[in-house]
This record gives C-alpha cells, sequence and structure tokens, in this order.
C-alpha cells in the first residue's frame, strides 16, 4: 500500500498550483475509501445505517469532484496558457466546463444505463454516465494487459539475440556517429574560411563584383545546406540504431533473466495468463453472443461446483466469504497498483512545466472514473447478501448493460492487442536483419 501513496505523492509533488495537489488528493482519498467500504461490507464492519451513509457521501464527493470541480480547473489552465485568453480566463474556463457537460449529458442518450424515471439531478444520472466512460477505460485496459502480460512474462515470444548481433549494430552506430562529427567539422571549416574571406577581403565595388559575391556565397551556402541536411539524416539515423541498440541489451537481459530460478516462476506465470486470457476471449464471446450475465459470484459458483463434483459437506456460505474478500481485496490492490503505475509513465513522458497542471487533473478525473466503475463491475464479485447496501446507494442502475459493455470493449482491445502485438513481434526481426 505505500507504493500507491508514494505514486499519488510523486505525481503532486510536480505541480506547483496547491489547487491541483488538493483536487488530485481529495479523487484518490475518495477513491481508495470506495474500495476500503467494499471491505467493510464483506467483513460486516461499522452498521449498515453507518456503512450507508458513508457510501452516500463518498459518491456524492467523487461525483461533485468529477463531474464539476477537475473539468472546470481543466479548462482554467488550459485557457490560462493561451495568452490571447488570459484576461478573461474565467470567463471562457466555464464556457469550456458547460461544452464538457453538454457531451458528458448527450453521453446517455445512446445507452440504456438507467430507468427513465430518475430526475435530472438525481446520483444515478451522473453515476451512470461516469460508469460508461470508466468501464470503457477499464476495457481497454484489461484487454491489452491480458494479451501483453504472457506476451511479456513468457521466454517464448523473446527474440534470439547473440553478441555478435550486439556488436554488429554498436559497430554501425559508431560509424554512423563518425560520419556525422566528420560532416560538422567540414561545416565547421566553411564557416571558418568564409568569415576570413569576409575580414580580409574588402567589400567588393562594382556591379561585377556585386554578382560575383552573391553567386560565391550562393553557392557556399547551398553546400552547406547540402551537408546540414545529410547531417540531420545521419543524426535521425543514429537514433534510430542507439534505439535498437538499447532494445537488444534489454532483450538479451531478458533471456539471461529468463534462465533464473525468478525467470521461469515468471515465465510459468506467462503460461498461467495466456491460459487466463483464452478463457476470458472466449467468456467474453459467448456472453455477448447469447446476452448471458452471471447471476452468481465467481467464488460461490466455483465452490458449489466443486462441492458438487467431489461431494463432500462444505459450508459455502462461510468460505465464500472469506475467498471473496482475498479475492476482492487481491483485485482491488492490483487494480489501483496498475493504474498508478500507468498513470505515473505517462505523466513523467508527457508532463512539461506548462501543462503539468492539465496533466495531472486528467490523470485525477481518469482514476476516478477508473475507480467508480471498478466498484459497478466489483459489485458481480460479491455474494448477494454483501452487495445490498451497494445496489441501493448506486440506485436502479442497468448493471447489466455495464458488463456487457465490458465485454465488448474486452474482446475487442484484447483482438487488437493481439493483432499489434503479433505485427510488432515479426516486424522486430526484419528490422533487425534490415539494419
Amino acid at each position: 500500500m505505500s507504493f500507491l501513496i508514494d505514486s499519488g505523492i510523486m505525481v503532486t509533488s510536480q505541480v506547483r498550483q496547491y489547487v491541483v495537489q488538493v483536487v488530485f488528493s481529495v479523487t484518490f482519498a475518495f477513491s481508495c475509501t470506495m474500495f476500503e467500504l467494499i471491505i467493510f461490507e464483506i467483513l460486516g464492519v461499522l452498521n449498515s445505517s453507518s456503512r450507508y451513509f458513508h457510501w452516500k457521501l463518498n459518491l456524492c464527493v467523487i461525483l461533485l469532484v468529477l463531474v464539476f470541480m477537475v473539468p472546470f480547473y481543466i479548462g482554467y489552465f488550459i485557457v490560462s496558457n493561451i495568452r490571447l485568453l488570459h484576461r478573461q480566463r474565467l470567463l471562457f474556463a466555464c464556457v469550456v466546463w458547460l461544452t464538457f457537460m453538454y457531451f458528458f449529458w448527450k453521453l446517455g442518450d445512446p445507452f440504456p444505463i438507467l430507468s427513465p424515471k430518475h430526475g435530472i439531478l438525481s446520483i444515478e444520472q451522473l453515476i451512470s454516465r461516469v460508469g460508461v466512460i470508466g468501464v470503457t477505460l477499464m476495457a481497454l485496459l484489461s484487454g491489452f494487459g491480458a494479451v501483453n502480460c504472457p506476451y511479456t512474462y513468457m521466454s517464448y515470444f523473446l527474440r534470439n539475440v547473440t553478441d555478435a548481433d550486439i556488436l554488429a549494430l554498436e559497430r554501425r552506430l559508431l560509424q554512423t556517429i563518425d560520419m556525422i562529427i566528420s560532416k560538422k567539422k567540414r561545416m565547421a571549416m566553411a564557416h571558418r574560411t568564409m568569415f576570413q574571406r569576409g575580414e580580409v577581403h574588402n567589400k567588393p565595388t562594382g556591379f561585377w563584383g556585386m554578382i560575383k559575391s552573391v553567386t560565391t556565397s550562393a553557392s557556399g551556402s547551398e553546400n552547406l545546406s547540402l551537408i546540414q541536411q545529410e547531417v540531420d539524416a545521419l543524426e535521425e539515423l543514429s537514433r534510430q540504431l542507439f534505439l535498437e541498440t538499447a532494445d537488444l541489451h534489454a532483450t538479451k537481459e531478458r533471456i539471461e533473466y529468463s534462465k533464473t530460478f525468478q525467470g521461469k516462476y515468471f515465465n510459468f506465470l506467462g503460461y498461467f495468463f495466456s491460459i487466463y486470457c483464452v478463457w476470458k476471449i472466449f467468456m467474453a464471446t459467448i456472453n455477448i453472443v447469447f446476452d448471458r450475465v452471471g447471476k452468481t459470484d465467481p467464488v460461490t459458483r466455483g465452490i458449489e461446483i466443486t462441492v458438487n463434483y467431489l461431494g463432500i459437506q462444505f459450508d459455502v456460505k462461510f468460505w465464500s466469504q472469506h475467498i471473496s474478500f482475498i479475492l476482492v481485496g487481491i483485485i482491488i490492490v492490483t487494480s489501483i497498483r496498475g493504474l498508478l503505475i500507468t498513470l505515473t509513465k505517462f505523466f513523467y513522458a508527457i508532463s512539461s512545466s506548462k501543462s503539468s497542471n492539465v496533466i495531472v487533473l486528467l490523470l485525477a478525473q481518469i482514476m476516478g472514473m477508473y475507480f467508480v466503475s471498478s466498484v459497478l463491475l466489483i459489485r458481480m464479485s460479491m455474494p448477494p447478501e454483501y452487495r445490498t447496501i451497494i445496489t441501493e446507494v448506486l440506485g436502479e442502475l442497468q448493471f447489466n448493460f455495464y458488463h456487457r459493455w465490458f465485454d465488448v470493449i474486452f474482446l475487442v482491445s484484447a483482438l487488437s492487442s493481439i493483432l499489434f502485438l503479433y505485427l510488432a513481434h515479426k516486424q522486430a526481426p526484419e528490422k533487425h536483419m534490415a539494419l
């Protein structure tokens, strides 16, 4: 759990605006509190009325932040970076927020996400729309992760890289760098020669002298421009060669690591996740084709099948509670950890002094919607007696729609990731052969 807190601190410490730090911290805190309340539901901590109150309070605060505060401040900081709109930034920030609210509200029109009897300002109206965005994000990340995880862990997908391949690529990189240095020396010498001519010779007089100086300088500048173009092309080639060299070194290290005990363990996990990925894609396809949504949580259903198959006496209700607690805890921790790792890498990759405030607020928006939609989906993993309060707080949403929508986006994301990784894996050896 310390990693989760450290990740949040690392992101917020990169921004100077106090309001951005507060908004991100509040979003992170209330998002984690929702998962804490899920654990409380399973363990029976606090009275049911107290848990209901805290659920209601938590959802109201997180929706207020996600729908009203974060979009407004995103628009405010975007407008503040535009000089022409700087004086009227508050007015234009309101315009950006109203635009967001229009598209956010229209988002619910094509989806059967809630009962038509709910009012405009009801909590169900907000949760239903936030849930669509969050479930879409979750399904995209889950589909890519289910495919990328075995591709990353399994030694089967590693390319065969030898020391000779690395040495050949490094030799070519050094040759390219030598060519860049020699051409830059030629350019420096040409600049020096032109400068000395300008210092030694007097300015040309007469008509023919002016024509001679113009033609001479034009030919010299043309040669320098050609050399500069060659240097630019070589520098781009050197960058590609450097990245390829670093990739070969990383692949060689992965090959050596796969031979260790820990590497073999992760290789086994890769095969396990491959089976899980195939099973998940198969079940998602079955659910879509037959319009099926599970009525029983997976833990209880799995225990019932095992007990009936083995024919033993077993307290299904007692053990389903404890196993559900462990399973939901694992889902919560891995979901938060995986999302924060992705968001932290994304932040450090594209952030700058001007854009850091907007990026952190966008990450807070994504994180909050992701966690709210996680509650909608985790609800199905809990036994019916533990999801009563959650169902009452969330209102009369079309929960089956969210599970079906998750299966559709997950299937599209997984199949697209398989195609992308297949093309990337197939292209990599051809690229090394070309180099």
